[in-house]
């Protein structure tokens, strides 16, 4: 696979680590390899040591992922600590690391007067995450911001990619082969005067319909058109729906939950299930929000 033997001595570097212990559902089975850099130096030595055709999987709070039981042939990288840049330019405009949390970049661009940034409180993943797959909630998105953002390619290299270089739409994000997301510009304005008291409300309320607290990956399925996944799978009668130990959860119906011994093909299946359920009943296709990667046990 690689020369990774060369590279031992390196801080954060792991074999057959088990991806249960960096997602949020807490399932998964192995990584052939997990890399957590300290910086971008050692994260250049790691990417030339790889061989070329070694499938890459990059993570930051491992939301919106689930890892099936058999684990993930190639390499995992996580992000958290090398790319956490946050700083504001002036006037209007932050630049943001990958691995920083939405939730702290929401905080931050309050704190500073800009705006509106209240919408990326309410996406459970990292900035690298929500760039990734455009993700969004209460109304915002995040590439309706986005300015430029930073890359960096398999040779350890680093470019900066306007918008343009692109194509974006709701929760789909297509751009050039074997780059990934390492930092965002994003350009905000002056904030509203209500807007810390927006965050606020809209902090309450994902407190109030979302199970919070539970493993989970956030959304499963993405909002069709006009309409909402949780209507639709509620309306279904698949609050509650258990399949060993996976559960759709009874407070917000597009999210499932670890109640405790699940297992990703627990969830998997019930995902399957509240799929091809909805697809019976409203004659709609759920489209997956949630990544899954690796291979069954």
């Amino acid at each position: 696979m690689s020369r990774l033997g060369e590279l031992t001595a390196l801080t954060g570097l792991a074999f057959d680590e088990p991806m249960a212990r960096h997602t949020s559902w807490r399932v998964g089975g192995p990584a052939d390899v997990y890399f957590r850099p300290e910086n971008i130096a050692d994260l250049r030595r790691f990417l030339q040591a790889i061989e070329r055709g070694t499938p890459l999987h990059w993570v930051g709070l491992g939301s919106n992922l689930l890892v099936r039981d058999g684990g993930v042939r190639g390499a995992v990288i996580n992000t958290q600590r090398v790319f956490n840049r946050l700083e504001h330019e002036a006037p209007y405009r932050v630049h943001a690391g990958a691995g920083i949390a939405c939730t702290q970049l929401a905080r931050r661009v309050s704190a500073w007067g800009l705006g509106p940034a209240a919408f990326f409180a309410g996406i459970p993943g990292t900035v690298g995450g929500a760039l990734t797959m455009n993700a969004g909630a209460f109304g915002g998105e995040t590439w309706d911001h986005v300015e430029f953002v930073t890359v960096i390619d398999r040779d350890g290299q680093l470019n900066k990619r306007l918008p343009a270089d692109f194509s974006v739409a709701y929760r789909d994000v297509h751009g050039p082969a074997d780059e990934w997301f390492t930092e965002a510009c994003f350009g905000f304005s002056a904030a509203a005067p209500n807007d810390a008291e927006e965050m606020r409300e809209l902090l309450a309320r994902r407190k109030a319909s979302q199970p919070l607290g539970l493993p989970s990956c956030g959304s499963v399925f993405r909002n069709p058109a006009g309409d909402h996944a949780a209507r639709l799978i509620e309306a279904a009668g698949l609050k509650g729906e258990r399949l060993g130990g996976a559960v759709v959860s009874p407070k917000h119906a597009n999210f499932i939950i670890n109640a405790g011994d699940a297992s990703a093909a627990d969830i998997e299946s019930l995902i399957e299930t509240v799929r091809s359920t909805v697809a019976d009943r409203h004659g709609v296709e759920l489209q997956h929000e949630v990544r899954i990667i690796g291979e069954a046990a």
